[in-house]
């Protein structure tokens, strides 16, 4: 097709923020060796550095005036991090009025999303320097970066691409630190904030390949609640995260990203046409279907913090979508005790049914009749607990797009139905939005670190095919509750036809192509525990998820939402693409410089914790992953 050969850009696609056009000259490096650029082709393309990357104390770690130098050659944007706990600890930084802050107030304010190495999820940092009242031990820096680069142009990133290159450093990439695996940090590492990359460009009409519509250019530190306002300003629609804080298109987008309109407009990943990136030799790049397709390919759904640093991208936006949302609950025993406690929407009494059997027996009716909603462009987001023995509670909510309050009574009355037939008194009641962002502008507040530890599973169509299968899959979602654990459901479906152009250009899992249903199931109790109760708690969480996957054995996981010790990951997150995506990742990254857990090419490498957890405070180190399946695949 022509398109093909020969894509049309509208001029906006040539251009930069003027943040990016601040960009690291060839020449400028000539007398400062660790900041030259790389050759991913070269000969020397590789790494030779020790075993390990070089850390704080070791040998080749950068003296304090080497450590000078970079900041002033950077322009003094340089961080030497500070746990944030450690102002409730005795020593230099103890101040009992901010820790209270911490304690009481933060998490109602800016303080951890604006912080340069606060992660909202907490047990990757190890025990090191907990926020809490009377801490006992000393607060270390765990795995924390020990040092940041506050980026705020192209070239800031640039130089610390190269320098952590060179210089044999970790290298880890941070925004506003959401985050469930602990890829956003790293024991002794040099780290890339990408946090207050805040430029916005709405353009009209744009025009790449089959896509002529409008579009918006933002940059990587943008977050969903700012792209809600920016849609009020410019009337229009975008595909966010369904997080206020979390950053719009970085890992959201390289993980392929879920939204409530997935089953309209796609998935994150199918929202992007072109973006910008820094790599791994610390060039600049514009990367697009057609140019440098290999990383368009790989950042898309293919893995975050293995390519490069995005900088900026453009994306798709639609016109004023109305959204219509139906909540449904019921619950039995003193399951309703489950209902407002932040995991479901508030319904106020929820409806009480007779029975366990019964109970579940709406369950099933629902999770059967989701697809329909799906074929109608429409989301559900579901969840299912236990609050004790014979004590069980649902909730959903519809997101029905681009319909009105009859529109939706209509198509779940047959559900409604069902329901009131087996005596669950339960009525729609739709509440219509004119468009997928609230009137009232968003600020972004709140957020603290929680501790919640993932796993999670694709349900194929294929589930759904009769209702012998689809109990048999059914039975696993109940085992799953029954055990004690909650299941969320999201249940969508984003096939390429949904997504349109680039479609099948990007890495989104095959498996989660052909999905209904992503589900995730966590717990919560992960960090600062003695190692024994922390495998202890590993291992009935993988009996449980054991259960899923049994019923869903031609499945996948959404790796944004799942387990670092997934069995298999290699399958189930990435699919048939895995071999292609570790093709993109040694020719682009042949030195290792990027690395994160469970991501293409990472088996080479791994963090040495002297527990053995699979936390990010400790030294990371080669494996001989890669030797050796070379040495395999020779004999």
């Amino acid at each position: 097709m022509l398109w093909r050969l020969l894509p049309l850009l509208s001029l906006a696609a040539a251009t930069n923020f003027d943040w990016e056009k601040i960009q690291l000259e060839r020449n400028a490096t000539d007398f400062y060796p660790d900041v030259a650029f790389g050759d991913a082709s070269g000969p020397n393309a590789t790494y030779a550095g020790p075993r390990c990357k070089v850390g704080p104390g070791d040998a080749g770690w950068p003296a304090d005036g080497e450590w000078d130098r970079f900041n002033a050659t950077l322009g003094g944007v340089l961080i030497k991090p500070v746990p944030p706990g450690a102002v409730c600890y005795p020593g230099a930084h103890y101040d009992l009025a901010k820790c209270t802050y911490l304690l009481t107030r933060a998490g109602f304010s800016r303080f951890y999303l604006d912080d340069p190495v606060s992660t909202l999820t907490a047990w990757p940092q190890g025990g090191g320097c907990p926020v809490a009242w009377n801490p006992t031990g000393r607060c270390t820096q765990g795995g924390y970066p020990a040092y940041v680069v506050n980026a705020s142009t192209v070239r800031h990133i640039q130089l610390a691409v190269n320098f952590a290159r060179n210089r044999n450093l970790r290298l880890v990439i941070k925004n506003a630190g959401h985050d469930f695996g602990g890829r956003n940090t790293g024991a002794g590492a040099l780290s890339i904030w990408t946090h207050f990359l805040k430029e916005f460009e709405y353009i009209p009409q744009y025009t790449v390949g089959p896509y002529k519509g409008r579009v918006a250019r933002v940059s990587a530190g943008i977050e969903a609640w700012e792209l809600y306002n920016y849609m009020g300003a410019y009337n229009m629609t975008m595909v966010v995260p369904g997080g206020d804080t979390v950053g719009a298109y970085g890992g959201w987008t390289a993980g392929g990203g879920h939204n409530f309109l997935s089953s309209s407009y796609g998935n994150g990943a199918d929202q992007v046409l072109e973006f910008k990136v820094v790599t791994a030799d610390g060039k600049y790049r514009t990367v697009t279907p057609h140019q440098n397709a290999d990383l368009f390919f790989a950042m898309l759904g293919g893995g975050g913090s293995t390519y490069g640093v995005l900088t900026s991208a453009i994306v798709k936006a639609y016109p004023l979508t109305p959204v219509t949302n139906v909540n449904l609950a019921f619950s039995v025993g003193s399951g309703g005790l489950g209902f407002g406690n932040g995991s479901f929407p508030a319904f106020t009494p929820p409806v009480t049914v007779n029975s366990t059997a019964l109970f579940w027996e709406g369950v099933r009716l629902y999770q059967y009749f989701s697809p329909v909603v799906l074929d109608a462009g429409g989301t559900l987001y579901s969840n299912i607990r236990t609050s004790g023995p014979g004590a069980f509670s649902f909730a959903t909510t519809f997101k029905l797009i681009n319909k009105n309050a009859a529109e939706s009574v209509a198509l779940l009355a047959p559900l409604f139905a069902q329901l009131n037939a087996l005596s669950i008194p339960v009525t729609p009641a739709p509440v219509q939005n004119p468009d997928t962002f609230t009137a009232v502008a968003r600020t972004g507040v709140g957020g603290s670190p929680g501790n919640l530890y993932f796993g999670s599973r694709f349900f194929p169509r294929a589930n759904w095919a009769n209702e012998t299968i689809y109990n048999a899959t059914f039975a696993a979602i109940r085992g799953v509750v029954e055990a004690g654990y909650a299941f969320h459901g999201v249940e969508h479906h984003a096939p390429v036809s949904v997504a349109g152009y680039p479609g099948n250009m990007t890495a989104i899992n095959p498996t989660w192509r052909g999905s209904v249903m992503h589900a995730d199931i966590y717990d919560s109790g992960f960090r600062g525990v003695k190692v024994g109760v922390f495998w202890e708690g590993h291992k009935k969480l993988r009996a449980v998820m054991d259960i899923l996957k049994r019923a869903t054995p031609a499945g996948g996981a959404y790796y944004n939402e799942g387990d670092v010790l997934e069995p298999d990951w290699q399958r189930t997150f990435f699919g048939s693409y895995y071999g292609r995506l570790v093709g993109v990742k040694r020719a682009r990254d042949p030195w290792g410089l990027f690395w994160a857990p469970t991501m293409p090419g990472s088996e080479s490498w791994a963090v040495v914790t002297t527990d053995g957890l699979p936390t990010q405070d400790g030294p990371l180190c080669q494996t001989g992953y890669k030797e050796a399946e070379e040495a395999e695949e020779g004999g």
